[in-house]
């Protein structure tokens, strides 16, 4: 744990969802805050992905089982409000081959902007919660959302009850009207889809 924590570069231990588990020193100076504040926190949330294609190939390749690393361009903006760009590379963990992988994160920063990103709208979604979105709005049950997207039950309920405090909604039929609302879904597209950028 010592040596953990003494690495220099920001890394974390998610689970197979990108909830934290562990984050070192390094990564909580990057949010300005104490290792302890981020776990449970999800990197998609702090980290943005340049391409969100990057995201769903590693989901895959978790469902699969496929041991590798998988590096991932993305920006953020750090605690003293500077914008940085850099590289995340996610690596599937475990204790044994049939065991569900975490993920060990380790960020590379590459650069950074004097000029803050704009605060991202109360409607903005993870590419995760969009897929459940659109799973819910096709008539997928919680079973059928995990199944489909490679997530265990509680990793579903996890970005169901996040997206429900979020946006404030009162059941997941709300949470899908407002996934339309706010343009995260595609409108008369089917089978649901997440909005073309």
């Amino acid at each position: 744990m010592t040596l953990f924590d003494r690495i220099p570069m920001p890394v974390a231990v998610c689970d197979a969802s990108g909830a934290i588990i562990l984050a070192n020193p390094a990564m909580a100076a990057e949010w300005g805050e104490t290792s302890g504040a981020l776990r449970a926190r999800n990197v998609l949330e702090l980290f943005r992905p340049e391409e969100k294609t990057q995201v769903l190939r590693i989901a895959e390749a978790l469902r699969l089982r496929h041991r590798s690393r998988y590096p991932v361009a993305v920006r953020w903006n750090a605690a003293d409000g500077v914008r940085r760009h850099g590289e995340m590379t996610a690596e599937p963990v475990s204790d044994t081959a049939d065991d569900v992988p975490g993920l060990l994160v380790m960020l590379r920063v590459l650069g950074e902007h004097r000029t803050p990103d704009p605060a991202p709208a109360e409607a903005a979604a993870t590419p995760a919660e969009t897929r459940i979105l659109a799973l819910l709005a096709g008539g997928a049950t919680t079973a059928q959302a995990a199944r489909d997207t490679g997530l265990t039950l509680d990793g579903v309920t996890y970005h169901l009850r996040r997206l429900t405090e979020r946006w404030g909604a009162a059941n997941r039929t709300e949470l899908v009207a407002r996934a339309y609302a706010s343009g995260v879904l595609a409108p008369g597209v089917w089978p649901p889809a997440a909005r073309a950028e």
